[in-house]
């Protein structure tokens, strides 16, 4: 394993009043206004203070000092759909949702600026406590949200792939929703999470009564539902019947007005397009440029890269593989309708699952959504403020305002010239300790 993966969060000093001044910077906060050039912050106690030009910086006596000349700062990338701890190299197993893989994971994602995850429904009890823990002080890698346990049919999607039988909820009585989702409640989750999917008419998809069931019981509990669907006629039907969030994009057909007026009626969210889950099926097919490129190889073991630059592994690659190329391009189109028509909309990968990659693929995903007529601005206003406030949390998270965390990444360029300059990383803070590598 990399160094990358071996990474842990030296905080300075965690006394009372712990201050630190950056200055210099120039500030992109993630509200989508004109960046602040030679722009100054005060951090105590992990949350920003203060913010504001250089020129107007008063520096409390004591503080430590982070000269961030020249530097951009943007906000931490907050990822709406992710899932940890199942894979260990390109192995999917719960087997695998132990503490020391969980906290590799959220180390590597915060190695490359992704400083909160929502992991979306095949989670271990174990999520519960990491998630506690961090919550109670100051987390030291990335943020857990959680959907706790999925929900889906009996012997549905995604139970019959690599190491998931078992882990979401298969519910065939609508009496079930409520139990299940009582017993989700209890623990604490942050969404609830329902598959609804065929995977292309191979496998049984949760019946539209029993998806009902369990937004009706989520409501009560007040809790949101958010559907990983592929359909636009299960999109229509789960907004209509209150879902919160697409988990994925309408994928099948172009999305229409009829979607578009119903989410924009119901206050649903397209909250994760996950364009990379698409590139993953068919990028392995042949040798993936990515697969040469450093950026990602610091992130993976020398076993993964080569397994996924052999032959054998690319020969045997879903003979589908090369329908999802389309479905990429749909996916696309359907972001950008909903975004253009004023359906509120954020940022997600799908990564964790064996070939999505947790970090690398939050960038490439940034990559796609430019690719398909986004703007720099719009690309961090999405994985920042809107994401927060999709979740909850814009008091304290997303923006880089007083008040908040100091969860941020410095880069040596500027995304706004071309967005791949996030790539650029020079350090990434979480509650204003500097993630290191060791």
């Amino acid at each position: 394993m990399k160094h990358i993966l071996l990474l842990t969060v030296a905080l300075s000093s965690l006394a009372f009043s712990e201050t630190k001044v950056f200055s210099g910077f120039t500030l992109i906060d993630g509200a989508g206004g004109t960046p602040v050039a030679n722009a100054a912050m005060i951090v105590t106690n992990g949350k920003i203070n203060w913010i504001g030009t250089k020129a107007n910086l008063k520096s409390p006596t004591g503080a430590e000092v982070v000269d961030l000349t020249g530097k951009f700062v943007m906000p931490g990338i907050i990822n709406l759909h992710g899932h940890l701890g199942m894979t260990k190299g390109l192995v999917q197993d719960a087997k695998n949702f132990t503490r020391e893989n969980l906290q590799a994971n959220l180390a590597t994602y915060a190695a490359y600026g992704v400083t909160s995850v929502l992991s979306m429904g095949s989670d271990q009890p174990l999520v519960f406590d990491v998630r506690a823990e961090q919550r109670a002080g100051r987390p030291v890698v990335a943020r857990i949200f959680t959907a706790g346990r999925g929900f889906t049919g009996k012997e549905g999607y995604p139970t019959k792939a690599a190491g998931m039988k078992g882990v979401p909820y298969e519910i065939t009585e609508e009496k079930q929703a409520t139990q299940f989702v009582s017993e989700q409640a209890a623990k604490g989750v942050d969404i609830i999470k329902i598959w609804v999917d065929d995977h292309l008419g191979k496998e049984p998809k949760i019946q539209l009564n029993l998806s009902k069931a369990i937004i009706e019981a989520a409501q009560k509990r007040g809790l949101r539902v958010a559907a990983h669907i592929f359909y636009l006629k299960d999109a229509k039907d789960l907004v209509g019947a209150g879902l919160s969030g697409l988990a994925h994009s309408v994928r099948d057909q172009d999305v229409d007005q009829e979607l578009i007026d119903l989410m924009k009626k119901k206050g649903a969210w397209q909250m994760a397009a996950t364009f990379t889950r698409e590139l993953s099926v068919f990028a392995y097919t042949k040798d993936a440029p990515f697969l040469h490129d450093a950026f990602f190889t610091k992130g993976v073991t020398p076993a993964v890269l080569a397994t996924l630059a052999s032959k054998e592994f690319q020969g045997k690659q879903d003979h589908e593989a090369e329908l999802y190329r389309g479905f990429l391009k749909t996916a696309q189109r359907n972001l950008k309708k909903l975004a253009d028509a004023g359906v509120k909309w954020g940022f997600g990968t799908d990564t964790g699952p064996p070939g999505r990659f947790p970090g690398f693929f939050e960038h490439l995903e940034m990559e796609l959504m430019a690719e398909a007529g986004f703007t720099p601005m719009q690309i961090i206003s999405a994985f920042s403020k809107q994401n927060a406030e999709y979740l909850g949390v814009e008091k304290t998270q997303g923006t880089l305002t007083s008040g908040k965390w100091a969860d941020m990444v410095v880069l040596t360029k500027s995304p706004l010239v071309d967005i791949r300059n996030s790539r650029s990383i020079d350090s990434v803070w979480i509650s204003g300790g500097r993630v290191m590598r060791q």
